[in-house]
């Protein structure tokens, strides 16, 4: 919501009337141009979304229920890069209606949103081809939607016994044709999901996933909550991306206060975001070395992990950069000693990543493992709207702090967006290592004119009103949309995690390779559990 509104996109109103006449209502422009509202008649909607994505090239971010006094309200939310201003779709429903056609077939990518919110909040999306036990596994009871209003938290659920003759859904019905289940139970440290591979042979046809053993209800749970108490929540729920969540969400709320931001500590969220990045990807790329038994280079990268690790406790109190990121900006000012330390810490991280790089590209054991497999061609990347790392592999352009800049992004743009084009595993090689070099540069670029002053400017107290913030988290695109009461508490949270984004595209690098590439290929998407089971 922070891209200036051009003379091309300024006739969105106009058009949108034109393209749907009455049954398009309320179109205002907030944010000084930067957002545009529009209310939608029920069945206007995929008419709506087939427009902005097809005609306007507009993508689609999230997709937002409120269970409201007067009824449900369903905001469908899309950005375009480089070019114009949001767009928010709403559709308002009646209190006694719970009916919404399905917009799936027109964007593929909002195929899993529609799915949660029919679970969660007991809609039904008309048209849609597969509703039912997507985050509400068999065990819960029929009616039960955990995200409604009348839905007690405090009161102990029963569980509903499930059924014994209860089976996976299956695709493939041949001869030869078997069903291998994989999960929910892990011998390592794995989060708890279960696929279930369809193969003929040794190659997997078919692949479906299942998530949410682990469902926390942390959205209703920051209902009526302080600031400061779903700050603490959203920043843990999913720790290796502690600043990306901490910094969506306060951005949504400074948007509703209409807070400032000192840029002193807009250049410091640079440079915490930056660190989380080489930390983060350190880690994924020593999971892909270890998934094909490069032992030695999976170590070599642990230790570049560790390092970054104590670096971040050093120069920020925490591993994971925890309590860093506050409303109004930081919770800390740092010293130029502190800078400096950063400063030479990095580049040393990025001189050792370089090597072990250039020593991975010419062994031929390991580029037999990625290269060529768990391809996603980027047709696939854009119809499945897949974000991050995973998607520039796929040379699909994603990254927010380039098409929708935020904070010192827009002063300090990256040089380049890592970009290739294979879509394999080899490719999110490529594209890891870039982004971990790109990383340290910006890191450079930040300190090299770092503002002087404050750090922070207080919020005392916030208004009612509501805000999507948006920001590009180690694994893509992440999305908090907040609401804000009138008692100065949370009465709406909602998230978009790249890593549900991109779970709904990890069938495509998965089918049609043989079984045993199927850890390399779950290593090489590097996608986290905890952020779908929220």
């Amino acid at each position: 919501m922070n891209q200036p509104l051009n003379h091309i996109d300024q006739q969105i109103p106009i058009a949108l009337r034109d393209e749907l006449g009455d049954r398009v209502s309320g179109i205002v422009e907030l944010e000084s141009g930067l957002l545009l509202a529009a209310v939608c008649r029920a069945d206007a909607l995929p008419s709506a979304v087939a427009w902005l994505v097809e005609q306007r090239k507009y993508r689609f971010a999230t997709l937002v229920v409120q269970a409201l006094p007067s009824g449900d309200q369903l905001d469908y939310w899309f950005y375009k890069p480089d070019n114009g201003p949001w767009v928010k779709l709403s559709v308002r429903l009646s209190s006694d209606a719970r009916e919404v056609p399905s917009v799936s077939e027109q964007v593929h990518a909002v195929d899993w949103h529609e799915r949660q919110a029919e679970d969660l909040f007991g809609l039904v999306f008309t048209g849609h081809p597969k509703l039912g036990d997507f985050v509400l596994h068999e065990e819960w009871p029929e009616g039960i939607n955990p995200m409604r209003p009348e839905f007690n938290v405090f009161k102990p659920m029963v569980e509903k016994e499930v059924d014994p003759q209860w089976r996976p859904e299956k695709i493939l019905h041949t001869p030869g044709a078997f069903l291998m289940p994989i999960g929910p139970v892990y011998s390592d440290y794995a989060e708890s999901a279960q696929f279930f591979l369809e193969t003929v042979g040794e190659d997997v046809v078919r692949m479906i996933p299942r998530f949410f053993f682990k469902y926390r209800g942390v959205e209703r749970l920051a209902e009526g909550r302080s600031v400061r108490e779903v700050l603490l929540m959203v920043e843990r729920f999913s720790g290796t991306s502690a600043v990306a969540h901490a910094t969506a969400f306060c951005r949504s709320v400074e948007s509703i206060g209409q807070v400032a931001i000192p840029p002193r500590a807009e250049a410091l969220r640079l440079v915490a975001a930056e660190l989380e990045r080489i930390r983060h990807h350190f880690g994924l790329l020593s999971d892909m070395c270890h998934s094909t038994g490069m032992i030695v280079p999976s170590a070599d990268i642990d230790i570049m992990e560790e390092e970054a690790l104590r670096l971040s406790a050093q120069w920020a109190g925490h591993r994971y950069l925890y309590g860093l990121i506050a409303p109004g900006g930081m919770a800390r000012d740092f010293s130029q000693s502190d800078m400096a330390l950063l400063i030479a810490q990095v580049s040393r991280l990025a001189d050792d990543a370089r090597l072990l790089y250039e020593r991975l590209q010419f062994t031929s054991s390991f580029l037999d493992r990625f290269e060529g497999v768990g391809v996603v061609p980027n047709t696939n990347a854009q119809r499945l709207g897949l974000v991050g790392p995973i998607a520039r592999a796929s040379d699909f352009k994603t990254d927010l702090r380039v098409h929708a800049p935020y904070g010192l992004y827009r002063q300090c743009p990256l040089e380049a967006e890592a970009l290739e084009s294979e879509g394999d595993g080899y490719a999110r090689i490529r594209v890891l290592f870039a982004e971990v070099f790109s990383s340290v540069e910006l890191i450079n670029k930040a300190m090299a004119n770092l503002p002087t002053g404050a750090v922070i400017t207080p919020v005392e107290a916030v208004v009612a009103g509501e805000a999507l913030g948006s920001v590009e988290a180690p694994k893509g695109a992440a999305f908090h949309f907040v609401r804000m009461g009138g008692d100065g508490r949370v009465a709406r949270l909602q998230m978009a995690t790249p890593s549900f984004t991109n779970w709904h595209g990890f069938h495509l690098a998965a089918e049609n390779f043989a079984f045993q590439d199927f850890p390399i290929m779950m290593a090489s998407f590097g996608l986290s559990i905890a952020e779908s089971d929220r």
